[in-house]
């Protein structure tokens, strides 16, 4: 079908989160700009950014600083600064990838929120009071003005639908892509810093009682106990909100040196680890997508992971899936997986390639193009098709 353009869009895009985060916000937000970049020639393309990226030469980029002292030099950024500087660059459509902001934008202005989960709302026990707040006092009326949702699955637009039913029709779900980057790996340096030549367990995830390290803990005990053998755990990630009792825990864990803590780590490390892990230990109590366990399917490394919210959406049937909260069915197959034979391991390695590959962040763009697009009907683009997955086969 022919393409008819009637005028090409200007799309801004928040793209702070680039510059203030490190979670999976961050990863989102810079992989999506990545895979916006071949559709330049359909969609004019602005990003609004804290600090200027030299490196990022596709877009046009506009920095409006952040000055994070008290709440109302950030409050005047969102409700005044920045739609002021949409509105005179003339924008057809912003997109808010961490679903928060910007307010009092001009009428003729098109919204498109991302949505990555709903756990403010729905485990409010789990994030701090202001979050919790924030989130009930503005995401209602965010989600009410926008023109088009965007959620990382079928499962958190489920969510969206149940809670907020004046949604319905105006939510789609476009799933989430690996780095491309992200491929099996030989053992490397930092691995040897860690564990020296052994095999380990692998945790990647802020520390926070939704990721539910804790009994994680409990069960690498019970692992410990019932194998006999001294297999280290490692855990990637910050520290976060209400960690606490994970700390107080783990300080008096029998196991305790065998925990390896390293905090924020570069891609290459992580990619180092997934591929040498004996697997991805994933108990999460609640996901909006799980972006480890695609990670590390993409880096040949097998997962347990929980079989709620959905991580099954992702992890397909190739995932070993626990009851979240019941640490001895996490240990049983802590300890099924390390017995697995090595011919059994290695097809098992395989399929993880294989289903990574169906998960691609230039179908995510080239999807969230063509809803932007939808917006205006009438005005077909012909879009080009997505680069395929690389397969590691």
């Amino acid at each position: 079908m022919a393409s008819t353009v009637v005028k090409r869009k200007r799309v801004a895009i928040i793209a702070d989160p680039i510059d203030n985060q490190k979670g999976g916000v961050h990863v989102y937000t810079r992989e999506l700009v990545s895979g916006l970049k071949p559709y330049s020639e359909y969609i004019d393309i602005i990003l609004i950014r804290e600090r200027f990226d030299p490196d990022l030469t596709e877009f046009r980029q506009i920095v409006i600083p952040n000055v994070r002292i008290g709440l109302g030099l950030a409050a005047l950024r969102l409700f005044f600064i920045v739609p002021i500087v949409l509105w005179w660059n003339r924008v057809d459509v912003v997109v808010e990838p961490a679903h928060f902001g910007p307010f009092n934008l001009p009428s003729g202005i098109k919204r498109v929120t991302v949505i990555h989960d709903l756990t403010p709302l729905l485990f409010p026990q789990y994030h701090r009071y202001h979050s919790q707040l924030l989130q009930k006092i503005f995401l209602k009326g965010i989600l009410r003005r926008a023109s088009l949702i965007v959620a990382n699955s079928d499962y958190t637009a489920s969510d969206i639908d149940r809670v907020f039913p004046f949604t319905q029709g105006k939510v789609v779900a476009i799933h989430l892509g690996f780095e491309p980057g992200m491929k099996p790996v030989g053992n490397e340096k930092f691995i040897d810093h860690l564990v020296g030549k052994k095999r380990f367990w692998l945790a990647v995830g802020t520390i926070e009682p939704r990721k539910n390290l804790h009994r994680l803990l409990t069960a690498y005990q019970q692992f410990r106990a019932s194998t006999l053998v001294c297999i280290p755990l490692v855990i990637v990630g910050e520290r976060g909100w209400k960690a606490d009792s994970f700390f107080e825990a783990l300080a008096h864990h029998p196991f305790k040196s065998d925990i390896h803590l390293t905090g924020y780590v570069t891609q290459d490390q992580l990619i180092e680890l997934y591929s040498q892990a004996i697997g991805l230990v994933y108990p999460s109590e609640y996901e909006g997508f799980g972006l480890p366990v695609l990670e590390a399917f993409a880096c040949a490394c097998p997962v347990i992971c929980s079989r709620v919210s959905s991580l099954p959406e992702v992890g397909g049937d190739i995932a070993w899936y626990v009851d979240p909260f019941d640490e001895a069915d996490l240990a049983d197959q802590m300890e099924r997986l390390y017995q697995l034979p090595d011919d059994d391991r290695m097809r098992l390695k395989q399929k993880c390639l294989d289903r990574s590959v169906l998960f691609n962040w230039d179908i995510h763009a080239r999807e969230f193009v063509r809803n932007i697009c939808a917006l205006w009907p009438g005005e077909e683009i012909a879009l080009p098709d997505p680069r395929p997955s690389e397969s590691y086969k």
